[in-house]
């Protein structure tokens, strides 16, 4: 009966995975966000809501829960706006070296598990591999520093670059004049929803999710995209 009971959760794995897995002969191009997707989230949200309260409180002189209030309506009215992701935008609104203090923190900066197996293959199998992210150019550059996984792309585009986040209407559409792609032959995974949608919207076949983007953070859910708990559900 225990043996039984073993090969059925095998079997119900195999399930699980085989449903998720793309055709990858039709694939041509793999877009893949950084942060929450490649990266572990948990530097992000620790840095937004931990780390910048805790400056900007000493910086002007005010609690911690005073600050933290005051910046998570201000980062409310912001999000989903390129300005959101832009280094130079919290510098002047919040008074502080924010690039520095991310430079301060890097030690937190990670690779998600089986990344690196996952961009191998894919640069071994011959797909076109670009990182496509919200991050400001100096976000970007630091933990391409810090990761290395730069070598693993043969293209790299930041949405400050088209002018546009990528949850915004016409980004997936002004990518094209950059980064040429058919949309038939093409996967994106992002962890962001609204990403997603768009670029669902826009016509992109092959589209994934991230089941939990920071590792010390909940699950993310979703009823329209397969949610990936690791990038070997979807290799062969």
């Amino acid at each position: 009966m225990a043996l039984y009971n073993i090969k059925m959760t095998i079997d119900a794995d195999r399930k699980k995975i085989s449903d998720k897995m793309p055709e990858w002969q039709d694939i041509e191009t793999v877009l893949l966000d950084m942060d929450g997707t490649l990266l572990d989230l948990h530097f992000d949200n620790h840095f937004w809501l931990t780390h910048v309260p805790k400056c900007y409180a000493e910086k002007h002189d005010m609690p911690y829960d005073e600050a933290h209030k005051h910046l998570m309506c201000r980062f409310t009215e912001v999000r989903g706006r390129l300005d959101w992701y832009c280094v130079d935008f919290w510098t002047r609104e919040l008074s502080l070296d924010i690039e520095q203090l991310k430079h301060d923190i890097a030690e937190k900066i990670s690779i998600r598990p089986d990344v690196v197996d996952f961009l191998s293959w894919l640069n071994k199998n011959k797909k076109r591999v670009v990182l496509v992210t919200n991050a400001h150019p100096a976000s970007l550059n630091l933990k391409m520093d810090r990761t290395n996984l730069h070598v693993h792309f043969d293209n790299i585009i930041n949405a400050h670059e088209i002018g546009l986040a990528k949850e915004n209407e016409g980004f997936w559409e002004k990518l094209q004049a950059v980064e040429p792609y058919k949309k038939e032959n093409t996967m994106l995974i992002d962890d962001n929803l609204e990403v997603l949608e768009s670029a669902h919207e826009y016509g992109i076949k092959y589209c994934f999710g991230i089941q939990q983007p920071d590792s010390q953070g909940g699950l993310v859910k979703s009823e329209r995209f397969v949610a990936l708990d690791s990038f070997k559900e979807i290799l062969p």
